[in-house]
Order: structure tokens, then sequence, then C-alpha cells
């Protein structure tokens, strides 16, 4: 569909206006709830992703996600859950449930919590014919109820399919957004139309945030040393989570007053926080925000100005998969590996692993070689790792927890952590 899809007729465009201006109570709107409308959801048949795409969104503008909520195709379920959540929430956004079919239930939920009647709007109707008759197809009648409007619901321009969603203004200042289901009609109308008119009534508080990532220590170890008191804190929060390739901790604060009234920033907040973060734990810290390994490593390699070559055995690939399509390897070679040896043997012909980096390195003309190896020890992993760059040469060995397909990942992050601190530590 061409790029006019998306643009509802200017008479219903000011017709709707005017529901905007319904928001008369002053509302900030500071908590939401999300509901993901779709039986393909709670049999297990779809994974909600808008959900988590939403409260990412809704939190980095200091807005409170209370529940995520899944619910089939029922109306009574539906609507109950609208009824349920405009109770306890200042916004609550739907996704799916806008389609053409009997089953798509989303409109007739809200216009039952808002007590209000669904009608066709005419230029609704028109937009959507043209929309078939651009492609000389015939109209289905049953896309006709996705010209549907009530009173307080203003349409939202869909550019990548034919369901306008609905912005919902309630008297009390409460706010309902009904968004499709597919990803690729949702961001677009979330982040063009949604946003910008929840942020014209309120939207959000002052907020900040701030994560680091670590490695070489477990998540209970890393809530020891920053102590419960820490943990406890309710503003600024500091909370850890086990990633699978590093823990993170997480440091969010919203701005407040202290106790004799003065005023203090999210961002000041945090930084006091984090000073105390880094103080404890800056040793593991390897990258900030949602830094990959990828990333992490170009950074240091940008630093000096190299880049590098690798070869792994017994990994079946996991470094490279960990890498990915990086622009700063040279080369990347996955050899099988053969067990039973010393994790310090030399191969057949008397290589070394810190040979092999140096090897991999000169044959890719690179200025940094790798060489990762891993076996199965005692239902672990050993993972020896070799670094070779202009400036230093590096080796060491690590067990990795568990084997198979586990301890091969693993045997990657080990490998990204062992190239990671040597490309820090190098002179520059």
């Amino acid at each position: 569909m061409t790029a006019d899809h998306g643009v509802l007729p200017a008479a219903s465009q000011d017709r709707y206006a005017a529901a905007m201006s319904r928001s008369i109570a002053g509302r900030r709107i500071l908590s939401a709830e999300l509901l993901s409308i779709g039986s393909e959801l709670t049999v297990g048949d779809t994974r909600d992703t808008n959900s988590a795409e939403l409260a990412r969104s809704l939190t980095e503008v200091g807005v409170a996600v209370g529940r995520i909520t899944a619910l089939p195709d029922r109306f009574d379920v539906v609507a109950d859950a609208f009824a349920a959540a405009l109770a306890q929430a200042d916004l609550v956004v739907s996704t799916g449930g806008l389609g053409p079919t009997p089953d798509d239930l989303t409109r007739e939920a809200i216009a039952q919590v808002c007590d209000e009647t669904p009608t066709v709007d005419a230029d609704l109707e028109r937009w959507l014919r043209e929309l078939w008759a651009r492609r000389d197809l015939p109209f289905p009648e049953l896309n006709l109820k996705q010209a549907w409007t009530i009173p307080s619901a203003q349409p939202m321009p869909n550019p990548n399919g034919t369901a306008p969603g609905w912005f919902v203004t309630r008297p009390d200042g409460r706010v309902a957004v009904a968004l499709p289901g597919p990803p690729r009609e949702m961001r677009p109308m979330w982040a063009d139309h949604a946003l910008p008119r929840l942020r014209s009534l309120g939207l959000g508080t002052d907020v900040a945030v701030r994560t680091y990532r670590l490695w070489g220590i477990g998540e209970s170890q890393v809530a020891d040393i920053l102590g419960e008191e820490l943990l406890r804190t309710p503003n600024p929060e500091v909370a850890t989570y086990a990633r699978a390739e590093a823990v993170d901790v997480r440091i969010s604060a919203v701005g407040d007053t202290d106790g004799n009234g003065r005023a203090r920033t999210a961002e000041a907040l945090v930084e006091a926080a984090a000073a105390q973060v880094i103080e404890r734990l800056g040793d593991h810290v390897w990258a900030s925000g949602d830094q990959t390994w990828a990333g992490a490593i170009e950074a240091r390699l940008a630093d000096h100005g190299w880049r590098v070559a690798f070869v792994e055995l017994g990994t079946r690939g996991q470094v490279t998969a960990l890498f990915g399509d990086a622009d700063w390897i040279d080369l990347a070679e996955v050899r099988p590996d053969r067990q039973g040896r010393p994790d310090d043997a030399e191969d057949r012909e008397g290589t070394t692993l810190l040979d092999m980096a140096r090897q991999v390195r000169e044959r890719a003309g690179a200025d940094v070689g790798l060489a990762v190896r891993a076996r199965e020890r005692g239902g672990d992993t050993a993972v020896s790792v070799a670094v070779v760059t202009p400036a230093t040469e590096h080796r060491e060995t690590r067990r990795a927890f568990l084997g198979g397909s586990h301890g091969r990942t693993r045997a990657a992050l080990i490998a990204a952590a062992v190239l990671y601190g040597a490309l820090r530590d190098a002179p520059t």
C-alpha cells in the first residue's frame, strides 16, 4: 500500500480533534497498564513482543508500568480488563483486536467501558473503500467496522495497515490507546501519533536510568557486595539482573525533594548511586547501557586503531556467532578439536594456542590474533584463550559452567572477556 494509505481524511481529523480537549482533569500520565489482545497469545502460538517495546518506551519517560496482561479474544474478558485498568492507571495501551473479523473485539470493549455506541464514520468509510478501489479489488463489508468510532475516540492513522488506532480520552483525564497487533503497524503508530499526543497531555516525569554490565562475577556476589541498604533504597532504585551475556546493575531514579524541601534531579540521584556501584564493582564493568560484547570490543579496538583475526576450536562457531558480522574482523576460522588432552597441550605439529593466535594474526594481516579452545571437563567446559597484540601476549584458562551447548556458549563469552581485558590493558 502507498504512503498516503495512512492519512486520515481532513474532515475526520478536524471532527475528532475535539476529543483531545476532553482531558480536562489536569491528570499527569504517570502510571500505565498494557493489554495484549489475541487468543494466539494466550494459547502460546504467538510471542508478545509489543508489550516489551511499549513498556521500555514508557519507562524511559518516567511512566510506571504496573501490569502487562495477555487476553483471549473474548468480549467479556477484554471489556473487564479495560474497565479494571482504567480504574487503576492513568494510561491503558492495548495491542491487537482491531482487525475486521468478528473475534476482533477491542473497539466494542472500549465502547462498552465508555458507555458509548460505535458508529460508522462516513469519511473513514470513504477512505477505506478508496484503499481497495486503488487496487481494483471489491471492498469486503467486514472491513467496515474498521471505520467505527465513538465520541471519546480520536482515530490514529495506520500507514502499514487498514485499521486506524483509537486515542480515547476520559472525563477524569485517563487515556486509552488502542494499537494494531502487527509490530510493523504498531511501532509507527505509537511513535508518530500516540506518543506526541500523550506528551501534550503531560506524559511522565523527570527520570534517569543507567545500566552497568559486569563480567567475571555472579549475581549473588554482586548483590552481596552492593549490600542490602543500597539495594533496598526506593529512590534511586538499584537492581541486579542475570543476563545470558552479563550481570546487569540497573540504577533508576525519579526527581524528588530531600528532607529539607530541596529539589533533587533524577540524574543527580542516579549519579550518586552510580559512584557507589563503580567504587565497589568497577573492575568487573565492561560496558554500560545495552552495549554488546561486539560493540564493547569495537570501542577498545578503535582506541588503538586495531583489527582482529581469530580461530576457535571445539566451540562449534560460538565465538563467531557472538561477534557476528563485525567490521573489525579480518578473519574468523572454526575448527574441530580432539578431546582428551591437557588444556595446555600442543597439537600434532607442536603448535600451542599462542602459536595459533600468532599464525592467524599473520595470515590475515591483522593487528590482533585470538585463539580459543573449549573442551568438556567433568561436566563443565575448560576454556583456553590466547591473545596476541602488537604490544603484548596473553594466555589463560578458565572453567565455564556446564558442558555441551551451554558450555560452548559460555566459552565464547569468556573469549570475549579475555580479549576485552587484553585490549583494555594494552598500552596506547
